[in-house]
């Protein structure tokens, strides 16, 4: 980690790679720091009064702010020759700060050890992707494979693919591009390493350079037919759009390894994706015959049944699943992809524009600060709506009703202003919405069935005030949630969907509204779901597919 700097009395600045707290696809920024230059300067200073410590510490901070800078590593070689190659002056550790990591690569290579040198470049590339940790010229030489093992080179771009989404975003693609030129370089020297094809090819379609990962992973085949293989090849045809010859890849990887299921669910996914769901249910229902609980298969198994029948008690399955089993081996995006844009699976509805009055005491200062850093009209599924709300725990009763009565001003973001601006109603009820998942945080030391926050939500929920739907919908959050819970929220749902469909109000939006609540209620009766389809199947839905298309592009443009 950065030792604090004597020359300048500041306190350590301690950009750990292993941070939390840190976005993994930025650098870090504030308005303290100094200057990739400032930093070079005060370098300069302590290398003239012998003090290589302090200099090592500027020149890695330098290199975070511009890590091409030629200064920079000027500077850094000059550290080199005065500590006679002294690495330790960049430790490593559980919390290495980024450009003391970046620092350590580059004098890696110098000493002749650039494999190791390209281990720790990489893994500043998976700390901050967007960072062009890998633009130097000894990254990029041509020569540079020839002092490599072609395995080795092969795992270095693998473990850069591991950081990069498939495919990577643009902004991603210029800093990344040095490692497909060392792809490029490695393979002339080793044109048929079929580990090295393999994993280029997969860098490549990361990148967008589609064409050349099929014919780099079909020359990797080529050399050598292997599981791992057939599956970069897969995964190269399905980005070509060449679904046919990618089903044939992946096919010919399971009967290589009949025992590795996470392709049986790539198979399944892309089948799905060609609007063949009863094939994509068949191999996954192979998969989970050898395992029921591999989460690849169970993750693609629950997500592929909602999409047939729209029962959303497989996501909520699949909830369950995510709950029961937090050590998976990687994250999915089944279940936030299937609540992606559906009313209150993934993001409220329209709201009315008529709200009474506000009366009562108003909430604190530090509940409304709290409300306006948490409220937002899309959530990735209803437990992620859960953990978020987490934030509002510490609130007493007393500020969370206060909230629902005196919904605060919309905050200064660009998603606020334009809510705020545009569309005040729809950020009412997103403050209601939160300020009831709060509610959910309340004395959750408390038995459900005596609890206050129980008590609380249910006379909300039946009220007719503004806040019912929020409320029922803290109700449905919380059944997602605690299994124990869902039989008495079912009926809740489904009593108040029986008093809407029953009176004057069946073809008004505050029906449609409540029918998609219903639909999103973990273990309604078959009856009650019935009536929910025949309330949304008479709406047709077209407000809020309006609203879904307004939101996403606000989202964009925040």
């Amino acid at each position: 980690m950065r030792s604090g700097s004597l020359i300048d009395g500041r306190s350590p600045r301690l950009a750990r790679l292993t941070d939390p707290d840190r976005r993994k696809d930025d650098v870090p920024e504030d308005d303290a720091a100094l200057s990739a230059e400032e930093e070079l300067a005060l370098a300069r200073l302590a290398l003239g009064e012998g003090d290589l410590r302090h200099a090592a510490d500027h020149i890695a901070a330098a290199l975070v702010r511009s890590p091409t800078l030629p200064e920079a590593h000027e500077a850094l070689a000059r550290l080199d020759a005065a500590s006679g190659g002294d690495l330790d002056l960049f430790p490593l550790g559980q919390q290495a700060f980024v450009g003391a990591v970046v620092a350590r690569a580059h004098l890696l290579a110098a000493a002749g050890r650039p494999a190791e040198g390209l281990d720790l470049l990489a893994a500043a590339t998976g700390y901050a992707p967007a960072a062009p940790w890998a633009a130097v010229p000894w990254v990029t030489a041509t020569d540079l494979p020839e002092r490599l093992d072609p395995e080795r080179t092969a795992r270095i771009l693998m473990q850069v693919c591991a950081a990069a989404p498939d495919p990577a975003p643009r902004r991603l693609r210029e800093p990344l591009a040095p490692y497909l030129t060392l792809a490029r370089n490695a393979i002339t020297v080793h044109p048929a390493h079929p580990l090295l094809l393999g994993a280029a090819s997969a860098l490549a379609r990361r990148l967008g350079e589609v064409t050349l990962a099929v014919t780099w992973a079909t020359r990797g085949v080529r050399a050598q037919p292997t599981k791992l293989g057939e599956v970069w090849l897969g995964y190269a045809y399905r980005s070509a759009g060449r679904t046919g010859e990618a089903l044939a890849a992946l096919e010919r990887a399971v009967a290589l390894d009949p025992d590795d299921l996470a392709v049986y669910a790539d198979i399944a996914g892309t089948l799905a994706d060609n609007g063949r769901l009863d094939a994509a249910l068949g191999w996954i229902d192979r998969a989970l015959a050898k395992d029921p609980t591999f989460d690849c298969a169970v993750h693609t198994a629950h997500r592929l049944r909602y999409l047939r029948d729209g029962d959303v008690d497989h996501l909520v399955a699949l909830a369950d699943f995510v709950r029961e089993h937090p050590d998976d081996t990687h994250e999915h995006g089944d279940l936030a992809e299937c609540c992606r844009g559906r009313p209150w699976l993934g993001q409220v509805t329209p709201a009315d524009d008529d709200f009474p009055s506000p009366d009562g005491p108003a909430p604190s200062a530090a509940a409304v600060r709290r409300l306006q850093h948490l409220a937002h009209p899309a959530w990735a599924h209803p437990p992620a709506a859960y953990d978020a709300a987490v934030g509002l725990a510490t609130l007493d009763l007393a500020d969370l009703l206060a909230l629902l009565a005196h919904p605060p001003e919309a905050p200064a973001t660009a998603l606020g202003r334009v809510l705020g601006g545009q569309d005040p109603a729809l950020w009412r009820r997103c403050a209601q919405v939160w300020a009831c998942l709060g509610l959910l945080h309340h004395r959750t030391d408390e038995p459900w069935e005596s609890s206050t926050r129980r008590r609380v939500l249910h006379e909300l929920a039946t009220d007719p005030g503004p806040a019912a739907e929020a409320a029922l919908f803290a109700l449905v959050t919380a059944a997602w949630v605690d299994p124990a819970t869902r039989a008495d929220v079912a009926a809740v749902v489904a009593g108040r969907l029986t008093e809407v469909a029953s009176g004057t109000a069946r073809r008004t939006p505050v029906a449609v509204s409540l029918a998609y609540l219903a639909r999103a209620t973990p273990a309604l009766d078959p009856a009650a779901r019935a009536t929910a389809d025949s309330l949304i199947a008479g709406a047709g839905g077209g407000p809020l597919r309006r609203l879904w298309r307004r939101l996403t592009a606000l989202f964009r443009r925040g």
